[in-house]
């Protein structure tokens, strides 16, 4: 077990026993992609990959971190929450500086231990799971009562303020509110959320990590929110109302066309179609119909490949060899782009050979072996 390593290893650095085990999942999005920072809905859940975190008081204001797959250490100061040159400290420190923000009751410091089988660059929200992690388990030591949605909050705004990336609160909010077998459909205007059944007997998901690694902090993910906002602005001339992209429908922004630039516009129509695709995308599941659900990935993986502009040859790749196995119901990019995995609705008893096929098919094409993943819908964070 991954929660007995991280144990022992705070006990062979830190001569104690931790305090608290927590338990923080990375996330699948099974529809609804770059739609959460334009007050869409998304479809996301909890799996079964996690990073998990030791946690002990100090008597001082001191904070020491270990992030045990990577066998670094760092150490700050609650007096000095500035970034560090190390990556990784950042995402803790951000969540340590945020809650501080508006919460004296982190009066000393603590020990922590983290690590996890959630893999890097592949689309998971390994970062997510990090911020989450730490916010649940310092939640729990110093008791701040944050609510569920104050610790997403929370980390997203360390993840924009200390990661430099301005994502939408899918991540953090699907790793921290997860329920086994269901995905949440969040209404990221307003925070809202319900569940929705993913509990199939004939289908297994299987992730298929291209190898390419992204990095959200790049100009890339950022432009695309501006060239959003871009639109929203130029739409808000002929309708006031307009507020975000989910005010916008598919007749206001053809009826507008010659008043987008071009790339505009395909960001804007792929948007405002992703969000209508995951509303129906939920009666699907409602009905049970994985095939219908199926071919709405297809089409948000088109949407994101030709419109949105955020996938690659790898990706596209993988999902292309995947259209016409009847084993499979549905295929698309997943996570941010440009690299990452492709999410997979596979026939259990067809997964053996779709793996085979696929990791051929890959190695082929590209020289380097394909990793996938076969995962399952979990609970979120969680004391263990």
């Amino acid at each position: 077990m991954y929660s007995e390593n991280i144990k022992q290893k705070f006990s062979d650095l830190f001569n104690q026993a931790p305090e608290i085990i927590v338990r923080a999942p990375g996330r699948i999005n099974l529809i609804g992609e770059h739609t959460d920072y334009n007050d869409g809905f998304v479809l996301p859940a909890a799996i079964d990959k996690a990073i998990y975190f030791a946690v002990s008081k100090r008597d001082d204001r001191t904070i020491k971190l270990f992030a045990y797959d990577l066998d670094d250490a760092y150490e700050f100061s609650l007096d000095n929450l500035t970034k560090s040159d190390k990556g990784w400290a950042n995402f803790l420190i951000g969540m340590v500086a945020e809650i501080t923000k508006n919460n004296d009751k982190l009066t000393q410091g603590f020990n922590v231990v983290f690590g996890g089988d959630v893999p890097l660059g592949a689309g998971l929200s390994s970062s997510a799971a990090v911020e989450s992690g730490i916010g649940f388990a310092l939640n729990q030591l110093y008791g701040f009562e944050l609510s569920s949605i104050d610790l997403a909050l929370t980390a997203q705004q360390a993840e924009h303020n200390f990661a430099g990336v301005k994502c939408g609160i899918m991540d953090m909010f699907a790793s921290i509110h997860g329920k086994d077998k269901a995905v949440i459909k969040l209404d990221c205007r307003d925070l809202s959320y319900e569940y929705f059944p993913f509990n199939t007997s004939a289908y297994a998901i299987i992730l298929c990590n291209s190898g390419v690694k992204h990095n959200l902090g790049d100009s890339e993910y950022n432009k695309r929110r501006a060239e959003c906002e871009e639109g929203i602005s130029i739409l808000q001339g002929p309708y006031p109302q307009v507020d975000s992209l989910r005010d916008v429908t598919m007749h206001m922004l053809r009826s507008h066309a010659d008043k987008l630039p071009q790339i505009v516009y395909n960001r804007c129509r792929y948007v405002v179609e992703e969000i209508n695709r995951v509303e129906l995308a939920c009666k699907d599941l409602l009905n049970d119909d994985f095939v219908a659900f199926g071919e709405k990935m297809y089409e948000t993986h088109d949407g994101l490949s030709e419109l949105y502009e955020v996938s690659c040859e790898e990706l596209d790749f993988l999902v292309e060899q995947t259209r016409d196995n009847e084993a499979v119901a549905g295929s698309r990019m997943m996570g941010g782009g440009f690299g990452g995995c492709t999410i997979n609705l596979v026939k259990k008893e067809a997964v053996d050979d779709f793996l085979v096929e696929m990791g051929k098919a890959y190695e082929s094409q590209f020289g380097q072996k394909l990793e996938s993943y076969r995962v399952a819908i979990t609970n979120g964070v969680e004391e263990i």
